[in-house]
């Protein structure tokens, strides 16, 4: 029996998270040798069992050698409004992290694994947070959203900033503190990066000041700065050509400065199993990188292989690394 812990949470009850859930669990011979505990509602995994004809999953039941248990938590809903968001189910698919990132905090277990929510559901609701990892920034100011697949790495210099704000966040200092952060805890997840190679802002990185004035002043004395202290980073480099650069290299890193320059590649070569890694925290913690999808929920279409990709990251960066440690 595994003492490895994996808490999962349901995401926005509307969403196609719970069918993700119940569908992963119908096969838990692919997913990794540790215990699972759901944070949600029972009476959640009965509707979406019953509305996909899906094999109903109780609060607890042994599946292939992998424990999964229940842990219910947050308000009961009265109705599950399918395919649209909701302030009851921005408050509940809340409640289901609170819950879950509360037990990491504690050490329950070693790694979290959350399923879509939605950002308007938690407006609606009245929550200040556009997202899991503004929440987390809360906690740890430290955490940096990551983004990992096969064939592309990419970190995320600032991410759910308008643009304007997200410029204005380019400074040296700034920069410097970011990149100290990250390398060590790529270091610690013992994650085999290598280089991190680093986005200009402004196109063809700057052209030596002739296109944008940000690299000159900002970007390249705090990269300077780092590799005198010993950081490999390279760049900043044009960032039209960079993520070929990092394409199928497992040893390197892309970072972009904003939402966007970072997440189109990224989505472009691995939608279908790309996980969002939080890094900068004590726990692990990782998502699928797309959202809720509202438009498919409830048509049974919604396919699991990035939460399942996420599963198995959180457990080797989670589980797997305590294994080896012997701890």
């Amino acid at each position: 029996m595994t003492s490895d812990k994996i808490g999962l949470t349901l995401g926005d009850p509307g969403g196609i998270g719970p069918e993700l859930i119940l569908k992963l669990f119908s096969r838990p011979e692919e997913l990794p040798p540790a215990e699972f505990i759901i944070f949600g509602q029972q009476s959640l995994l009965d509707f979406w069992s019953e509305k996909l004809k899906l094999k109903p999953q109780r609060s607890s039941w042994p599946a292939s050698g992998r424990v999964v248990s229940l842990r219910e938590t947050g308000q009961p809903l009265e109705m599950v409004i399918v395919g649209k968001p909701a302030a009851e189910q921005g408050l509940v698919s809340f409640s289901f992290f609170e819950a879950a990132v509360d037990s990491a905090r504690r050490g329950e277990i070693q790694a979290l694994v959350t399923a879509p929510i939605s950002k308007i559901a938690w407006v609606k609701g009245g929550l200040p947070f556009r997202g899991h990892t503004e929440y987390l920034e809360k906690l740890y100011p430290e955490a940096i959203m990551s983004f990992w697949s096969d064939r592309l790495r990419v970190a995320l210099f600032t991410h759910h900033l308008p643009l304007r704000e997200a410029i204005d966040k380019i400074k040296k200092d700034n920069l410097i503190g970011f990149f100290q952060n990250l390398d060590r805890d790529l270091k610690e997840k013992e994650t085999g990066i290598k280089e991190m190679l680093v986005c200009g802002l402004n196109p063809h990185a700057g052209e030596d000041g002739s296109i944008g004035q940000e690299e000159q002043l900002e970007i390249i004395p705090a990269l300077d700065q780092l590799r005198k202290n010993g950081l490999e980073v390279k760049g900043p480099l044009p960032p039209d050509t960079i993520f070929r650069q990092g394409l199928d290299r497992p040893d390197r890193l892309v970072v972009s400065l904003y939402h966007d320059q970072g997440l189109i590649p990224f989505k472009l070569v691995a939608f279908d199993r790309g996980v969002n890694l939080t890094l900068g925290l004590p726990f692990v913690r990782t998502s699928p990188d797309h959202g809720t999808a509202f438009e498919l929920a409830g048509l049974g279409l919604a396919s699991p292989a990035s939460f399942q990709q996420a599963i198995w990251l959180a457990w080797k960066f989670g589980c797997q690394k305590k294994i080896k440690s012997g701890s």
